[in-house]
């Protein structure tokens, strides 16, 4: 494979997914520069208003397949019918690249690398190691980058990865196959959500250094639909995933922390609550006990949260615990 050294891959079949939006000025330029080693590109229209469809058309590339949507699906609704197309065309690796020309075609050797060895199931781009060029991305995107990251490691489990919102990532065709695409959110959660589906499988996960790029692209994304969308999202995806990987895979010391922690907590905030709002009411002062039976459950559970997100951190998938593709895919 061209790009990628003397790395065991000369027959692997990479299919680039390309997801389209109102991208005309871009997509002819970036179906160009992917690279000839990549056997398939699958460009995805999700409903553009603009002339992407007709561009589209216009490309004379023997690589290329496209899809086109009837009704607008999101970002990740368009991934998902590329995926869908590579799995349908036997590819080995599916790549998601934009179709707006933010993502570097010179990055794709890197991002297959781990993929290629056998050392991750999962590949995604983490523009947060290059400080010079991170001084390119908008201010507003880096600092809402940093308090998401650490949402997404709570709720996904991989606590060793970064920038969850990069969308440059890659695939092993076998563990795709085996995801529930029908619980990957189709807009602006998707990759927080398809770290949570590939942490239930057990699949591995690892970044890629690359640097951060930004043109005459505009992002569809706004901050008041991430703060309106994303909070109910994260806890739904960290519930999900506590029950599939902690309660139904596996039920262990970490899922007694979290089930003993919980009530006490709630309890000990519950009840603290309740005797400081009738003690304000009526004047009286709580007595000592009354402080100490709201604290301590309080605490005790607290502590018993904090032991279970230890465990976590020490229970992220990782190649030394065998691959991702073992086991039967799982439905709920």
């Amino acid at each position: 494979m061209k790009g990628l050294g003397a790395l065991p891959s000369d027959a692997l079949h990479v299919a680039v997914v390309l997801p389209c939006f109102n991208v005309e000025r871009h997509i002819k330029r970036v179906i160009s520069s992917v690279p000839e080693f990549v056997r398939t590109v699958i460009a995805v229209d999700d409903h553009s208003l603009d002339g992407t469809r007709a561009a589209l058309a216009a490309i004379r590339d023997p690589r290329l397949v496209i899809v086109m949507h009837e009704r607008n699906q999101g970002v990740g609704g368009a991934v998902l019918s590329g995926y869908q197309a590579a799995l349908e065309r036997n590819a080995d690796v599916c790549v998601k690249m934009d179709g707006d020309g933010q993502m570097s075609p010179d990055d794709l050797p890197a991002l297959l690398q781990p993929i290629a060895l056998g050392e991750a199931d999962y590949a995604k781009g983490n523009r947060f190691h290059d400080v010079e060029r991170l001084a390119t991305m908008p201010k507003m995107r880096l600092v809402g980058n940093g308090f998401l990251s650490f949402a997404t490691k709570l709720v996904s489990g991989y606590w060793s990865i970064f920038d969850p919102t990069n969308g440059y990532t890659a695939i092993r065709s076998e563990v795709l196959r085996r995801l529930d695409m029908t619980k990957i959110q189709r807009r602006y959660f998707f990759e927080t959500s398809m770290l949570v589906e590939l942490n239930i499988l057990g699949a591995v996960v690892q970044d890629v250094e690359m640097p951060a790029r930004y043109g005459d692209e505009t992002s569809s994304l706004r901050i008041r639909n991430v703060l309106a969308q994303f909070p109910p999202l994260l806890i739904r995806g960290l519930l999900r995933r506590f029950f599939w990987r902690y309660m139904i895979r596996d039920f262990n010391a970490l899922t007694l922390c979290v089930l003993a922690g919980v009530p006490l907590v709630l309890f000990g905030l519950v009840f603290g609550l309740l005797r400081w709002w009738q003690s304000e009411a009526s004047g009286v002062p709580a007595t000592a006990g009354t402080v100490i039976l709201a604290a301590l459950p309080f605490l005790v559970g607290f502590q018993c949260l904090l032991i279970a997100l230890v465990l976590d951190t020490l229970q992220q998938p990782s190649r030394t615990g065998g691959p991702a593709t073992s086991g039967r895919s799982r439905s709920s």
